[in-house]
Parts: C-alpha cells; structure tokens; sequence
C-alpha cells in the first residue's frame, strides 16, 4: 500500500467512530433503558430518558454537523471505497428526519407504554431509530444489512410487548416470519453483488457494476438486483411483498403500527438508493442505467404498488387496513423519485442543472409522508381508551363533537394524503410528478414517464375517495357509540407537532427543499458556461 491509500484507510477508520456517535448514544440510553426496566416501572422516568437520549442524539448530530460536513465533501468516487461509514449531506438528512420521527413516536407510544414495559418498548424504540439513521451511513454490506436488523428485531418485540390477544399475536407472528424471509432474500441478493464485484464495499460494488453494465446487464447481475428489490420491497410495502401489511395493522398496537408505517420505510427507499448507486453521483455512474431495463422494472412495480394499494383500500371498512393500503399507494409514489433518478443518463446529471432529480423529491416526501401518518394514528391512539377502540371506519363517527382537537388533527393529516394545497403532501406530490413528467427525453422512456405521471395523477384521484370517506363519517355521521372525551395525551402531542409540521412544510416548503437538495448528490448548479 503507497502511503496516500495507507492515509485514507487510517482517516476513515478514525472518523467512522466520530461519524455515529448520535447513534451510539441511542443505543446506550436504550441500555439503560433495558437495566432500568429490571429496577423502576415508573413511566415517567422511561419517558424522560428516552426524550433525553433523542434530545442527545440530536446535539451531538449539531456538534459534530461541520466535521461531517467536510468529510462529506472529501469522500468522492473511488475514495468512498475506503469507508465503511459514510459521512455528508444524505446522511446527516435522514438523520434528523429519524430523529424527528423518533420525538413524535416517543409521545405518540405513551397510552401503549404501560409500566410493567415502558422501559423496554421505548429502549426497543431508540435501537430502531438507531438502525434507520445508520442505513444512510452505511457503505458495506455487513453494516447496511445490520442497520436493517437493528429495526427489524426491536419491531418484533414491540408487536408482542404490546398485543391484544389472538389478533394480536398473528400480527406479531406474521411479521416475524416473513421479516425472516426477506432477511434471508436479502442477504442472498447481497451475496451475489460480493460475488460479482469482490468487495462487500457499496461504493466499489457500484463502481464495478456501473463499469460492468456499460457493456449489457449479465443475467447474474439481473438477478442479484431483483433479490435485493424483493428483500428491500418488504420493508417499503411494494406489490406483491405487501401482504403482511393489511393484517399486521389490523391486529398491532396503534403506535408500533404507526412506527411500522414509517421507520422500515424510510431505511428501505434509503437503502435501495444506496444499493443503486445514487447516493454516489455525480462522482460515479449509475450502475442500472436505462439499457439494463432496471428503471422500467422499478417504474412498472411503482405503478402496480399505487394502483393497487388505492383500489383496495376502497374496499376496507377497518380503518388501520385502509392506512395499510394507503401506505402501500404511497410506497408506490415514493417510488416514483426512485425511477425518475435512474432515468438521468451520466450527460444529463453531469452537464446540465436539474431542479428535480427524483432523490431530492423522494427524500422530501418521506417528511411528508412521515407527519401525516404520525398524524392520523396519533388519532386513533388518542381516542382508543378505555373500552373503546377505533377499529372500524364508523367508529369515526360524529368525532368532531367529543374531540374537536383530535378532528382537527385528523382533517388536516387526511387533507395532506390527499395532496391539497398548503400541506406537505401536496408539495411532496408536485414535486416527485415534476420531476418524472420532466424526465429527459435522451433516456429512451420519455414518452413511459409522462404516462407514469398521469397514471400516477389518477391514483391521487382514487385515493382522495375513500380519504374524503374518513373525513364524511367524522363530520356528517352522527356517533354510533359516543367516544369518551378525554384530556391531552401523549399521542394528542404527537398529533398537534404534526400538524403544524405539515402545515408549514405545505406553507413553506423551502427549507426542507433547499436540505433535501442538498441531500441529493446530483442536485448541484452546474457552470453556466457548460454546454449540452
């Protein structure tokens, strides 16, 4: 080794330590959490130490910001290979939106959390964002695939800590074992990328795959990516891996299915932009270019997972199984960033400045997606006490006259799913159908886009149904069995925060724009004087 590869190895050992201290602190004060729980049942203190374990977290991500933003900027093409920790915009992106989601959770689990678990459901609760933000870190396959593990396992626990009786346990169980199967799946698709590239390093498994692929994709190749969007399809709900869902909603604890609903998401849309090279531009190629046909595929699975997700939730009377087949549309949405990414051949990302690249809409969404449906099942864990519980669409019914907050709440999460003016989801929704309509023309599938994006319009339109239907029930219906009023609660904190989340990113939707173009590699103003 020459002494410049002899430096590079010893700096990234050295800041790979410094890099996940956030997450380091998370998993010691789930730790703790785990020792307390042997000593105190006391709520109160299992509460706090979990808000102060994401409060610290989130110093340290402050304190450390300017080292990993300078080490971001050094880590560019083939000395990305040296890391297998990752610093920069992305990852410090998905970090804050983890740790967001992780303050709203925490609030959002306390009617869930009873004493005699408290401390493990909210320790279970920091190892799992913990994995999430170390997904966009990671670049090996050894640390990428523990990430996702670090989710999984704690979801399990969470799902049988806080079950209610038979359907309870189904949710738990099903969960679990095809959790395992898309482990496995996984992890036989990682293997071969070992095998072909040689390296269990994501940036040089990219790099020789993107030097490979110039030439045609190789049935290996095909093979080893479609594993890997079966293993990854799983945790983002995409047909046909979704069937778990619908069940596992129905039957789980509001708050873990509302932690379901997003966390595995997140680490799932993030890893597959790992996976596919596009965290890596502009320094490298894409690795799937439009000649392997992996975008058509991706495109293809976007448009089955919306169609499909919308039309069945018009079928569904249990209002978790409607947010269920809600999350699968909106996986199939989410997707749409993903497919419009791919199709930006190296001259269009390199030599022309875009103001949509599909990344940066995609990576906004989730914050989107994120309130809103934090936002609505902060609803149901709210008005579920007691006696009651929301299960059925009618148990909606005449909410506005027992908890005018919780409807407020509710009417304005359901308005951002929807896609109305002034919220996050209507901007998140503008800007991923921009950007596949403006795909270039130069990718061959032009004319595929902008028939993606109206197909993708119209399963708004569907989806604005059965939405409008909720909200129907909540206003005009008069209650069948009269919901207890209650005072503020946890999950009414969570749902509030919300709200005026999704509000002000529909309002002012700059600030978290301008980050997640940041985020986006490829979302760079290029010289003015560079022609096409």
């Amino acid at each position: 080794m020459n002494p410049l590869t002899d430096q590079n190895l010893v700096s990234a050992i050295k800041s790979s330590v410094e890099l996940v201290i956030p997450e380091i602190i998370l998993v010691g004060v789930a730790c703790l959490l785990f020792v307390a729980g042997l000593i105190s049942t006391s709520r109160a203190f299992a509460l706090l130490l979990a808000v102060v374990g994401i409060l610290g977290a989130g110093f340290a991500s402050y304190f450390f910001a300017a080292t990993d933003s300078s080490l971001g900027e050094s880590v560019r093409g083939s000395i990305g290979t040296y890391y297998t920790i990752l610093p920069g915009a992305f990852a410090g992106y998905v970090r804050w939106l983890v740790l967001g989601v992780g303050f709203l959770l925490v609030w959002l689990g306390t009617n869930e959390a009873r004493s005699d678990i408290a401390a493990d459901y909210y320790a279970c609760l920091l190892v799992a964002l913990a994995g999430t933000s170390l997904v966009a870190r990671a670049n090996d396959l050894a640390v990428l695939y523990l990430a996702l593990e670090m989710i999984s396992v704690p979801t399990y626990v969470l799902l049988y800590l806080g079950h209610r009786g038979q359907a309870g346990q189904e949710a738990a169980t099903k969960y679990f074992l095809l959790s395992i199967l898309s482990s496995a799946i996984l992890l036989f698709g990682m293997s071969y990328l070992f095998g072909l590239a040689g390296s269990t390093n994501i940036t040089a498994i990219t790099h020789a795959l993107a030097l490979a692929n110039k030439a045609g994709i190789s049935p290996m190749v095909a093979l080893a990516i479609l594993l890997v969007i079966a293993g990854l399809g799983f945790r983002i709900t995409a047909v046909p891996f979704h069937y778990y869902a619908p069940d596992v909603y129905q039957g789980g604890p509001t708050a873990v299915v509302a932690q379901l609903a997003v966390l595995p998401k997140i680490a799932g849309f993030v890893a597959l932009a790992r996976l596919l090279g596009m965290t890596n531009l502009p320094s490298l190629d894409l690795p799937f270019p439009n000649e392997t046909q992996v975008p058509l595929l991706l495109g293809i699975l976007a448009l089955v997972t919306m169609t499909l997700g919308n039309v069945l939730a018009l079928l569904q009377d249990n209002v978790k199984r409607v947010l269920a087949y809600s999350g699968i549309a909106h996986a199939g949405y989410m997707l749409l960033g993903v497919v419009t990414l791919s199709a930006y051949a190296p001259a269009d990302l390199g030599l022309s400045p875009r103001y949509f690249n599909g990344l940066d809409a995609m990576l906004f969404y989730l914050v989107g997606y994120a309130l809103m449906t934090i936002g609505i099942f902060s609803v149901l864990a709210h008005i579920s006490t007691g006696d009651h519980t929301a299960e059925s669409v009618d148990d909606l019914a005449g909410l506005y006259q027992t908890h005018p907050i919780a409807t407020l709440v509710l009417f304005v999460s359901v308005l951002s799913l929807i896609g109305i003016p002034l919220t996050a989801g209507f901007n998140g929704k503008l800007f991923l159908f921009i950007g596949l309509y403006d795909s270039p023309e130069s990718s061959g599938l032009g004319t595929w886009y902008k028939i993606m994006t109206l197909i993708a319009a119209i399963n708004a339109a569907i989806g604005a149904v059965y939405y409008l239907r909720i909200l129907g029930v909540a206003f005009l219906r008069s209650p069948l069995r009269p919901v207890e009023r209650t005072g503020l609660s946890g999950p009414m904190v969570a749902g509030v925060l919300c709200v005026l989340g999704t509000v002000f990113v529909g309002v002012y939707p700059q600030m978290v724009w301008q980050k997640a173009q940041q985020a986006a590699p490829t979302a760079r103003v290029m010289p003015s004087n560079t022609q096409r």
